[in-house]
């Protein structure tokens, strides 16, 4: 199914600026030198200015991207969800017209990891490391109980009307959770992800989860590159405990056999924050861990070392 969320006028961005990818404006916002360049890949809800704290710290030591995908943010309009090769290639597309060379490390969270995983199967050499944020996997119910499927998940989606009723318990989270943002980026930010339009964007790219692990399913593993996986286990009270602990558990099984199919691969277990608060509280653990793979590309990627 196909959600055509193409009414609104687009908002215009606090930072940043846009690249015209087949007819249509992506919204981009680039930081730092060097090489590998970094490039987060947000999840459902999520934009690329969620991760600009991270984005200032990486693009101390190297190149640092964020940016929308078609149909979500600050980017034109598109009828939602995509297929995950559609998302791979627009990136891809997007990182040429920047003039930012690969390969590239994916700093993937949720189900960016989807996208991260579609765009390493279309162009393995484009892709120095992994770092894989709490992200989705192609064989997500392989390990999780059945409550928590993929298809549960598209269908406990929340709609509309009970995100409205909950908007001002979400804007004071987002406005604890972007506290220390600069104020000409913090308040349009907090005021866009309220509107109607952006909550039914977030609603829109849940609705395709199963058809995203069966697409990719049906190509190889992820290259052999450097991979870290971030898994985070820490306890969400809005979830009954044992549920929570189940898929904590399955999460932590689910990581560790992504790390063990490549060959300079770690995992790292996060107990002390929770899936979408991950780089608003352990942005030390994100910086670290992308600092390690971009280091560990060096020797495992030499072309992808930045020119003195």
């Amino acid at each position: 199914m196909t959600n055509d969320i193409t009414s609104s006028t687009r908002l215009a961005p606090p930072i940043g600026g846009f690249q015209k990818i087949d007819g249509r404006h992506v919204f981009v916002h680039r930081s730092g030198s060097g090489g590998p360049a970094v490039v987060f890949l947000p999840g459902a809800s999520a934009v690329g200015l969620d991760y600009f704290a991270v984005q200032q710290q990486v693009s101390q030591f190297t190149t640092a991207v964020v940016y929308d995908r078609g149909g979500t943010g600050y980017s034109d309009p598109l009828p939602l969800p995509r297929t995950a090769a559609a998302v791979a290639t627009e990136l891809r597309e997007l990182l040429r017209a920047e003039n930012i060379s690969a390969p590239y490390l994916l700093a993937a969270h949720s189900l960016g990891g989807f996208y991260a995983h579609r765009f390493a199967q279309l162009y393995p050499r484009d892709v120095a490391g992994l770092v894989w944020m709490d992200a989705l996997h192609r064989d997500w119910d392989d390990f999780m109980p059945p409550i928590a499927s993929l298809a549960a998940a598209e269908q406990m989606a929340a709609d509309p009307e009970q995100l409205r009723q909950m908007g001002p318990a979400l804007r004071e989270l987002r406005a604890e959770l972007l506290a220390d943002y600069p104020e000409h980026i913090r308040q349009p930010l907090i005021d866009a992800k309220a509107s109607d339009e952006w909550m039914r964007i977030g609603i829109a790219e849940r609705t395709g989860l199963t058809d995203l692990a069966t697409e990719l399913r049906a190509g190889p593993n992820i290259p052999d590159v450097p991979v870290v996986a971030l898994t985070v286990v820490g306890n969400d009270p809005a979830q009954q405990a044992l549920t929570a602990q189940e898929m904590n558990d399955a999460k932590t099984r689910m990581d560790a056999a992504l790390v063990r199919a490549v060959s300079h691969g770690e995992q790292r277990i996060l107990s002390n924050t929770l899936h979408h608060r991950l780089c608003f509280d352990r942005p030390d653990a994100v910086v670290q861990a992308i600092r390690d793979v971009v280091d560990r590309s060096a020797l495992t990627h030499p072309a992808s070392v930045p020119s003195p």
